[in-house]
């Protein structure tokens, strides 16, 4: 086996690209369908592919925080292309951050055509629906993108889970959402290992309701000339996975509370910090029957381009995780 990947990182979290790759299924979702049900069926079509996403997502190619996608067609002529976003435990619905690396991919790769100056909007559909990057160039250099999401909508509040009372969120995916404090915990490094198994904890209390990821937040603080609000957050999501950019759709789910709740008011941008100190800006453009409608921009860097191999005779074939 062999593969090549381009890999990016959006605000510190790495996201690795692949395309060639053949999955049973005409859409995006049934795509999606296909690769899990081949996670849990070995004999499944598209088997060999999820061994490509084990052997570039677990060591000694990858890590328990790796994150990646493979790039496949779109469900029709209106978007450029689809993306199937793979972590440490199978395939997200929705991935903000990858979707501003994909933008900035797309346009650095000529894959969509762009101005040397100004703004291109690279559609995708993913699993939860059709996103956008829109991608500004400046002398022919991608200088920021805004993830636009599906619409977001707060789903319960109040909601007890791991010891603490979360609210729930939708923004492609499922988040449960609540300040760190509320545990006794801050958005810290040195915190990681608690945030990490508080965020287990969250999650494994709310069964049957697909939950993504859980938010942890401290610091808000809001901007009494502009309405802005500055908060900071990291995100554990998957089999305690941590987001190390402050997690796009993350923040599309956050916006979505606070902008129902009024504390972030109409037209105030988010100032949205991670736990390694980067930050997107986040802000609601409309609202629409289906939630509010959000825009979250940031920044992707290229970090390199690889090609990877498994030797037949490897006894640890596509790797193993170990945190």
């Amino acid at each position: 086996m062999s593969v090549r990947t381009v890999d990016y990182h959006t605000a510190g979290e790495p996201f690795r690209i692949v395309t060639g790759q053949r999955i049973p299924g005409g859409t995006v979702p049934a795509r999606r369908a296909a690769l899990l049900l081949a996670q849990a069926d070995p004999g499944a079509p598209g088997r060999d592919v999820e061994d490509l996403r084990q052997l570039l997502c677990r060591e000694p190619r990858g890590h328990a925080d790796m994150y990646g996608g493979f790039v496949v067609p779109a469900d029709d002529e209106g978007a450029h292309f689809g993306v199937l976003f793979w972590h440490n435990d199978g395939y997200s619905t929705a991935c903000g951050h990858g979707t501003i690396a994909l933008g900035a991919w797309a346009v650095e790769s000529g894959r969509v055509p762009a101005p040397d100056t100004g703004t291109v909007e690279v559609r995708i559909d993913v699993p939860s629906g059709r996103v956008a990057a829109l991608v500004d160039t400046e002398a022919g250099r991608v200088t920021a993108v805004t993830f636009r999401n599906v619409p977001s909508r707060p789903v319960e509040l109040g909601v007890p889970a791991g010891g603490a009372t979360v609210d729930l969120a939708y923004s492609g995916a499922l988040y449960a959402v609540l300040d760190a404090g509320a545990l006794g915990l801050a958005v810290e490094p040195a915190a990681l290992p608690e945030l990490i198994r508080a965020g287990r904890r969250i999650k494994a209390d709310l069964p049957g309701r697909d939950l993504y990821g859980v938010i942890f937040h401290d610091r808000r603080a809001a901007d009494p000339a502009t309405g802005d609000l500055r908060q900071r957050n990291v995100t554990v999501f998957a089999d305690g996975q941590v987001d190390r950019s402050p997690c796009g759709s993350g923040t599309s789910a956050c916006l979505a509370l606070l902008h129902a709740d009024g504390t972030l008011s109409a037209g105030a941008t988010l100032r949205h910090g991670s736990i390694v100190g980067t930050e997107f800006l986040g802000r609601v453009v409309a609202d629409g029957p289906d939630g509010a409608v959000t825009e979250i921009t940031g920044m992707a860097y290229r970090t390199g381009e690889s090609v990877f191999d498994l030797d037949p005779a490897d006894p640890l074939g596509t790797g193993f995780v170990l945190r």
